[in-house]
């Protein structure tokens, strides 16, 4: 089982929205997501409420992440999703502690890049693999990245920040499909969201996979991935 927690000490940052997204992707009947709402914000537990079907299930996790992960996996999930609130409590650290991999949504601005480094330091502290992903990101103009978004990845690259290849851009497909109880990829399958949802999942499966062994240079977010 792999446990893959949505962290980050500022608030704003796309937590909920990527932790719902990607749970709506992963989940499927041979491979069991569970989602985790350890925010007291609880917006994933809005989404999942207007989503209607309870599937993925969700629990509440503001107390005792340890032990609903060990039970997840006495049940047979593939994939437990945690989503944190904004800041480095116990209950955030408790969280990282049981990630097979951190990911760390940052916008490419000034505060978001520099609250990353407090969560980052504690990943190293704990020696959990983790990644930053730029979201809410300014569109491509063809090819090519924002000049806000390019000065983010290499100021994150000089400090030796795995930081993944991609970018969640800011786009209303997201906001629309969580409105509608939905991932990107289930609301708009077609759309341009739903494309750079499935390549930031297919990075985490391979990250994981990294990881776990299947690559070298486990523990870190293989260039493979990115």
């Amino acid at each position: 089982m792999n446990v893959i927690v949505i962290a980050s000490r500022k608030g704003g940052s796309g937590k909920s929205t990527l932790a719902a997204h990607l749970a709506a992707s992963a989940h499927k009947p041979s491979q069991r997501a569970l989602l985790i709402d350890a925010d007291p914000q609880a917006s994933l537990t809005l989404w999942h409420k207007v989503r209607g079907t309870g599937e993925p299930p969700l629990v509440n996790g503001t107390r005792g992440i340890s032990e609903i992960v060990k039970v997840a996996k006495r049940e047979g999930y593939a994939w437990v999703f945690v989503d944190t609130s904004p800041d480095m409590s116990p209950t955030v650290t408790e969280a990282i502690r049981c990630a097979t991999l951190v990911v760390i949504p940052a916008r490419p601005t000034l505060f978001d890049l520099a609250a990353v480094r407090e969560t980052i330091a504690v990943t190293r502290e704990l020696n959990t693999p983790y990644a930053v992903v730029l979201n809410a990101a300014p569109p491509r103009r063809d090819t090519s990245e924002a000049a806000i978004v390019a000065e983010a990845r290499q100021g994150l690259q000089r400090l030796q920040i795995p930081v993944w290849a991609g970018q969640v851009t800011h786009r209303m497909n997201y906001s629309s499909a969580l409105a509608s109880g939905e991932g990107a990829k289930e609301y708009a399958p077609g759309s341009v969201a739903a494309e750079e949802i499935s390549r930031l999942w297919t990075a985490i499966e391979k990250s994981v996979a990294a990881i776990n062994g299947a690559y070298d240079n486990a523990r870190v977010m293989h260039k493979a991935a990115a």
